[in-house]
């Protein structure tokens, strides 16, 4: 056999994979992607809001800041399982008035009750996102009208306990989860409690995506009917979607307990909340896309957003049409971005069973 031929029989190298690139292209790569962008935004708006008002440049402002900011970010960690499976939860809202007002008429000023009415209220969390969930997925209705016709029952059932009026008193040491914090810090004084506890459920939330059962949830929400006949149970799937949404809720309405006070109105529009800083984190409406600290970060860009109106003198009515605003761009970015990101290479007949490329860590599994 001559040189040439056994250069010619010799197989063709597959390239590199996309994540055999360096530490650096990896990051630029992540970085033009809508999850990544909202790192970008976060940071813009931070030096925005910093010109218009120099105090916020303080890292004790930035840090209680950040606390204040950890129920709704709390929020949309859980709205982002639902919405990445390709579903809505529009019961938020209810979940956390109704929890609100739980607490505030259970505990009341005694300590002892603070802990089994916690424990109480994760259960009513678990069992609203049980019915939502097989509601959904066993009865096939869809999301949009159980989660609504959830947070239509559950707010009725709020305004006849309570009038539409503030009623209950929660105990001090039970406020305090929600103000309170470590004092004497160096540099920012205080960690608010807030903020530890969304540090620790970003990393649960960052770690669930990376076992089967987060890319099992994005690949449902991606094509259900391919997640199917994988194997994957799709209604065991999307209903402990729902209840993850739920317990967020619930969380975040223990916080707000701290701060808000106990009121019907606690809560109030808090799942459009979600939902507008989930699709400004990057991830695809219709589910499939999507990284879950970005959703969490989409919190903290709109919540930056706000404070940088403010303090450039736009009366806060404006609120609702700036949502709306960026729920439209948002959508149509990230669904323009992430369809370019899953248009298939041209390759020649003969190469193509030779190649074989493996996606970007996190680009679509939900990672990050």
């Amino acid at each position: 056999m001559t040189t040439s031929t056994q250069l010619l029989d010799r197989p063709e190298r597959p390239p590199l994979a996309d994540h055999h690139r360096s530490l650096g292209g990896r990051a630029a790569a992540a970085l033009a992607t809508p999850g990544g962008a909202v790192y970008v935004l976060v940071l813009l708006l931070l030096v925005a809001t910093i010109a218009a008002n120099p105090n916020f440049g303080d890292p004790g402002v930035v840090i209680r800041f950040l606390g204040r900011t950890a129920p709704i970010a709390i929020a949309a960690i859980g709205q982002y399982y639902v919405i990445v499976s390709g579903e809505f939860d529009l019961s938020m809202g209810a979940v956390v008035a109704a929890q609100v007002v739980m607490a505030g008429n259970l505990i009341g000023q005694d300590d002892s009750r603070i802990l089994p009415v916690m424990v109480l209220m994760l259960a009513v969390g678990v069992l609203i996102g049980v019915l939502n969930g097989l509601g959904t997925t066993l009865l096939g209705v869809p999301s949009f009208i159980v989660t609504l016709g959830m947070m239509l029952a559950l707010g009725g059932l709020v305004d006849h306990l309570t009038g539409g009026a503030a009623t209950g008193n929660p105990a001090d040491a039970f406020r305090e989860i929600g103000r309170g914090g470590i004092q004497d810090v160096p540099v920012v004084d205080v960690i608010p409690y807030p903020l530890l506890i969304l540090v620790v459920l970003g990393a649960l939330a960052s770690w669930s995506m990376r076992r089967p059962f987060g890319r099992s949830l994005v690949a449902a929400g991606d094509n259900a009917d391919a997640a199917r006949v994988s194997g994957s149970s799709l209604w065991w799937l999307k209903t402990r979607a729902f209840v993850i949404s739920s317990l967020s809720a619930t969380v975040a309405g223990i916080l707000l307990v701290g701060y808000a006070g106990v009121h019907p109105s606690v809560g109030q529009g808090y799942e459009f909340t979600a939902i507008t800083a989930v699709v400004l984190g990057g991830v695809l409406l219709g589910g499939g896309r999507g990284w879950v600290l970005s959703a969490a970060a989409g919190a903290v860009a709109l919540e930056l957003l706000f404070v940088l109106l403010t303090a450039l003198g736009v009366e806060s009515t404006w609120r609702a049409t700036v949502q709306g605003l960026i729920i439209i761009a948002a959508v149509a970015v990230a669904g323009r971005a992430w369809q370019r990101g899953r248009r298939p290479r041209r390759t020649s007949p003969s190469s193509r069973h030779l190649t074989h490329h493996q996606p970007t860590p996190g680009t679509t599994t939900g990672d990050n």
